[in-house]
């Protein structure tokens, strides 16, 4: 019986600048299949594993994101939700809507 470790299930050792670039981008790519497929709650779960690499790679490399760009971001990030929860409520009112 063999057990896969999702790619977030990483070792105590920090990874370098490359391998952080590299999962960074693979979870951000998982997080947007997910935003498109209407996944909230997968999409949440790469979020924190996305959070949590970020956390692990700015132990080993200097803060890249000044106070400005981090305000930025996360407006972005607040202006997606908004717009998947829109999506998804919008989808709840038609599925209520439907005849049986």
């Amino acid at each position: 019986m063999s057990v896969t470790l999702p790619a977030f299930a990483q070792p105590a050792v920090p990874p370098d600048g490359a391998t952080c670039q590299a999962e960074e981008a693979l979870l951000e790519r998982d997080i947007d299949l997910a935003r498109s497929r209407g996944q909230m709650l997968r999409r949440r779960e790469l979020a924190e594993a996305l959070s949590a690499l970020q956390l692990r790679c700015s132990k080993t490399a200097p803060p890249a994101e000044s106070r400005a760009a981090r305000i930025d971001r996360l407006e972005q990030e607040a202006r997606a939700l908004r717009l998947e929860l829109d999506r998804t409520e919008e989808q709840l009112r038609k599925l209520k809507n439907e005849s049986p």
